[in-house]
């Protein structure tokens, strides 16, 4: 993206579209922004562009590299040529917000929207920010004055449509543990439920798929363009997305993969390759994985990350570089309740309990159910034949695993405080 952080988006309408080469793919006609709730201001997930062929598509704003004044500079030479058709939980800046009466807080002053700005954040993800209004009582005058405000000093943005609704039940779901949104989802029409989950942010998003039924998952994913579908996948645990994509037809296993960043692909298809039922198939290959000759301080360091699950965070494996899976020789496990009677300044290599044997990835489920309720542990360490650790299997594992595989449904009915309605749009 340019280097600037900030870009006025009324400037944009009718700027030429270029690719690598130079040549005009097209010219923009608008920004699309997707809702999310109302405390959150909508993020900036691409533009719309005219081809020449007349035909509306949607460049995502992942694969723009450049803003300028007089152009617009995609990274890729390769469109998804598919006609644009927005969907309720997303904005078209230039056609729904410029010129739209709003009211400024707290005076409760009228004014007209002018300009709508996006702002980049640390993560390089666009949010719209700030808003040029004037007021609206000025019809005829040589100057008119513009005032900048933060988005959320303006009221009345977003319009009163499906999108204010699903804006509206986003801010209710706001606070729900991805499990007691994953249930409220899944008692929403279908249409209700793929506009809901498509304004989530990714990694939200990712949380409560995990929570859902697999033919939810596949449901709600579809619905995704793809870039946006792999992104998705990139924030789940690898265990959760190979086992959604294991739901899928080879062709787009293949196709969401490709499009994945390498680095976050490759762990999911080393899941992939186990067989069904083994322990390969249903470890996590991300646990915590730390060197003999690090401290117990630093230990304790990383298992606070609040990221982590407890069941991950319930221990530190012990092994030789590399620290990614498949890792050197596996050494052992320390356990948290050991490393909080430590001195902080003591080495894991000299903490570390090696007396229960690892798995193995074609262990059955059944043997690690056992073998875990057996030794009263909440992760085992899983190593290949050449004692590397490839993974762990964890309590939750074991349980999502053993549980019949409809445990996730709902009964059908309307969800408290919810309506349904029809919208959205097709795959862009």
């Amino acid at each position: 993206m340019t280097t600037a952080t900030r870009v006025y988006l009324g400037r944009l309408g009718g700027l030429p579209v270029f690719d690598p080469n130079g040549d005009t793919v097209g010219r923009v006609r608008d920004v699309v922004a997707r809702l999310r709730t109302s405390i959150r201001p909508p993020q900036v997930v691409g533009l719309v562009a005219e081809v020449p062929v007349r035909r509306r598509i949607f460049l995502p704003i992942s694969r723009i590299t450049g803003i300028d004044p007089d152009s617009v500079l995609l990274g890729t030479g390769t469109l998804n040529l598919r006609r644009f058709e927005k969907r309720a939980s997303e904005l078209l800046v230039l056609r729904e917000l410029l010129g739209r009466p709003v009211t400024i807080a707290p005076e409760g002053r009228h004014a007209v929207v002018v300009d709508v700005a996006m702002d980049a954040n640390r993560l390089g993800e666009w949010t719209l920010s700030r808003v040029a209004v004037r007021d609206q009582t000025i019809r005829l005058a040589r100057r008119i004055h513009l005032e900048q405000l933060d988005w959320d000093d303006v009221r009345g943005l977003i319009p009163q449509s499906g999108a204010h609704a699903t804006a509206t039940m986003l801010a209710m779901l706001e606070k729900m543990r991805p499990a007691d949104l994953a249930n409220a989802l899944q008692d929403l029409p279908d249409t209700r439920r793929n506009e809901v989950a498509a304004a989530l942010d990714d990694e939200r998003l990712a949380d409560v798929l995990g929570e859902l039924p697999e033919h939810d998952q596949v449901e709600i994913v579809s619905a995704l363009d793809r870039e946006r579908a792999a992104h998705i996948l990139e924030e789940m645990d690898p265990d959760d997305a190979a086992d959604l994509l294991a739901e899928l037809p080879p062709p787009e296993q293949e196709e969401l993969l490709d499009l994945m960043e390498p680095g976050e692909a490759d762990p999911v298809r080393q899941l992939m390759a186990y067989g069904e039922g083994t322990a390969g198939a249903v470890m996590t290959s991300e646990p915590v994985i730390m060197p003999p000759d690090a401290t117990v301080a630093e230990a304790l360091a990383r298992i606070r990350e609040p990221e982590l699950s407890p069941a991950v965070a319930a221990q530190v494996f012990v092994t030789r570089g590399p620290m990614a899976t498949p890792t050197g020789k596996y050494l052992g496990v320390a356990y948290f309740q050991r490393l909080l009677r430590e001195p902080p300044s003591r080495i894991l290599g000299g903490v570390v309990d090696n007396d229960i044997a690892p798995l193995s990835p074609e262990s059955a489920l059944s043997e690690v159910t056992r073998r875990m309720a057996t030794y009263d542990l909440v992760a085992m360490p899983v190593v290949d034949e050449q004692q590397r650790l490839v993974g762990a299997v964890t309590v939750d594992d074991v349980l999502d695993h053993s549980l019949p595989r409809d445990w996730r449904e709902r009964e059908a009915g309307p969800a408290r405080g919810m309506t349904g309605g029809d919208g959205g749009r097709e795959t862009a």
